[in-house]
């Protein structure tokens, strides 16, 4: 059974969902600093009557006792629910091969996004612009056979993993990784049966 989310990590996924700084978001709900929401993250106190109102009269989606309690799911309209996604804080090209064993650090609730199996946190520098480092990346598991040439996909093989464009080659045979930063990184072509598994990039967040 999945672990309830905590005091600050409820109000952060709240905040995410938003779109706002910490401090914006103290203000918008009408608190006069950020400060008591930072005294919730560093654990000193937990969400008050007074706090839930008040993000619950600005968001009035989401559910209050979820809120105050962590049960029940972050949205009171059951049309903004969805899955919660685990989230994954590594890096999917080193830690994709021991996924199995490692713990969520958290859960994402988009419920915009569908059929999105984990996401993880993209250190890697190869993607240039299209993924910069540091970006949350969201996948599905999927299969050689439904491959989408110019689509992205994290390519698991016997001797490496990467997060590349794929594309196809002359030879039906063999497929052609192609990173984002063209200047610093070259292609790579690998054969389709070296293939173990592969995750198709179904959305991004980039962190500023």
């Amino acid at each position: 059974m999945k672990e309830k989310q905590d005091n600050w990590q409820r109000i952060e996924a709240v905040i995410k969902w938003a779109n706002m700084s910490i401090n914006y978001f103290a203000r918008h709900i009408g608190l006069a600093r950020g400060e008591n929401l930072y005294q919730i993250k560093r654990g000193n106190n937990g969400i008050s009557l007074d706090v839930a109102e008040r993000i619950v009269a600005k968001f009035p989606q989401i559910d209050k006792l979820w809120l105050l309690t962590g049960e029940g799911q972050m949205f009171s309209d059951t049309k903004l629910r969805g899955v919660q996604i685990p989230y994954y804080h590594n890096d999917p090209e080193q830690y994709i091969s021991s996924l199995a064993t490692l713990e969520p650090e958290s859960y994402l609730l988009l419920p915009m996004l569908q059929q999105c199996d984990f996401a993880m946190c993209y250190t890697g520098r190869a993607m240039g612009d299209v993924i910069p480092s540091e970006s949350i990346v969201l996948f599905r598991v999927t299969d050689r056979a439904t491959i989408i040439p110019g689509e992205i996909y994290l390519v698991k093989t016997r001797r490496m993993n990467m997060l590349r464009i794929v594309r196809t080659t002359n030879d039906e045979n063999r497929l052609r990784l192609v990173p984002g930063d063209k200047m610093n990184y070259d292609d790579v072509t690998i054969d389709v049966s070296d293939i173990i598994d592969i995750y198709k990039l179904v959305g991004k967040l980039i962190i500023n």
